[in-house]
């Protein structure tokens, strides 16, 4: 499994998608919906996992399952 993190590198001016663990970005994109959705293409990929997506401020402000991963919630996502 691969979870990944969508966040703003504020000096390229663009959304980088960053697998978990990892030292280099694996790729980046215009805006951070692109990026959220390629990033659950990279963990759909790898198996499943959780991509977590970052504000502006860097905090994580949400975070899907991408299957076939483990959701740690029994609730259904209704955000997604």
């Amino acid at each position: 499994m691969a979870n990944y993190h969508v966040s703003k590198d504020n000096e390229k001016g663009k959304w980088r998608i960053q697998k978990e663990g990892g030292e280099k970005v694996s790729e980046y994109a215009g805006t951070q919906k692109e990026a959220e959705k390629r990033a659950k293409e990279l963990s759909a990929n790898s198996g499943g996992g959780e991509v977590r997506i970052h504000g502006l401020d860097g905090k994580i402000r949400d975070s899907d399952t991408v299957k076939p991963g483990n959701d740690p919630k029994s609730s259904k996502d209704t955000k997604h």
